[in-house]
């Protein structure tokens, strides 16, 4: 046990669960945007997938704390080994010298950067819909109802817009870093491991992205 505790705790452990975190966070990922899509569908589809989730409390309970375990982790790692990694290399960690002598950002930096984009972007999700913190619904407001008037609110629409592209920008290197990360390399499955990472890149980005769009689209009445 000591021995597992200790290997958790170093720097490898770290970025081990980091990588599994990561992972996990996008499938969670996947299956909400899965779930948001039957607002295309229709809004009673949308509706009562939205009522069958909410109809089991304990589960949403357990669910929502399992989910804050994974984003804490993920985002105290995230942290931990930016803080490393700066301190392996104090001069120039954000930025380091291409051929032409000009700087430009590591991939790492760029991953710390996005991350942190797309954490101010989860907060205002989870302040407008979980919490309600602004621009407050009327009594018994339907759940597609709910979401189109929030996602028509120009701020909101306008965050959600660019933190999804950010999000399918944090996956292009975070996937695949995730697999490397766990040790799962091989010159057979690395290559589609890549070609997977584009793809859900592309999908939950331009997916996320769709839906502030869509909102938008259809105040200005270009959409029915």
């Amino acid at each position: 046990m000591a021995k597992f505790k200790n290997a958790l705790t170093s720097s490898i452990g770290k970025k081990f669960v980091m990588g599994l975190t990561g992972l996990l966070l996008v499938g969670f990922v996947l299956v909400h945007l899965l779930g948001n899509l039957l607002l295309y569908v229709g809004f009673e589809k949308y509706n009562h997938y939205a009522h069958a989730l909410h109809s089991k409390p304990v589960l949403i309970m357990v669910a929502e704390i399992g989910l804050l375990l994974l984003f804490s982790a993920h985002i105290y790692l995230a942290f931990y080994t930016t803080r490393e990694n700066r301190r392996a290399r104090p001069q120039g960690y954000a930025m380091k010298k291409s051929k032409q002598g000009q700087t430009a950002a590591t991939p790492s930096a760029l991953m710390f950067i996005s991350g942190a984009i797309i954490l101010g972007f989860v907060l205002l999700h989870l302040a407008d819909f979980r919490f309600e913190l602004h621009n407050h619904g009327d009594f018994g407001e339907e759940p597609a109802d709910k979401a189109l008037r929030l996602l028509q609110d120009p701020i909101s629409a306008a965050v959600y817009f660019l933190g999804s592209l950010f999000l399918g920008w944090h996956l292009l290197h975070g996937f695949q870093s995730g697999f490397q990360t766990l040790g799962l390399n091989h010159s057979k499955y690395t290559p589609w491991i890549k070609r997977i990472g584009i793809v859900l890149a592309i999908l939950l980005g331009i997916g996320f992205a769709s839906f502030p769009t869509w909102a938008i689209l259809k105040k200005w009445g270009i959409l029915p």
